[in-house]
């Protein structure tokens, strides 16, 4: 079964992009709220990165919003989330 997690914080263009995206192809996700210096802490540990949104799905960590449109435009996208 098709997992989406997606790390968000509030009032972010890029977060409510990416999110966007994946409701366009109705693709259900669990949305994040990076709040608190433990969160940050947490999705620096999980991807390296100091930034949201990061996107997961099944598990596997395919990078923010840039990353996400790229493998759309690609054709890449719907692959991952027929899986």
């Amino acid at each position: 079964m098709l997992e989406v997690k997606i790390y968000t914080i509030d009032d972010c263009p890029y977060c409510k992009k990416a999110k966007e995206i994946l409701t366009l192809k109705k693709v259900k996700f669990s949305e994040i709220k990076v709040i608190t210096d433990e969160d940050w802490t947490k999705l620096l540990e999980l991807t390296s990165r100091e930034t949201v949104p990061q996107i997961f799905i099944n598990s596997k960590h395919i990078g923010g919003c840039d990353d996400l449109m790229r493998l759309d435009k690609e054709k890449k996208l719907d692959l991952l989330l027929k899986r």
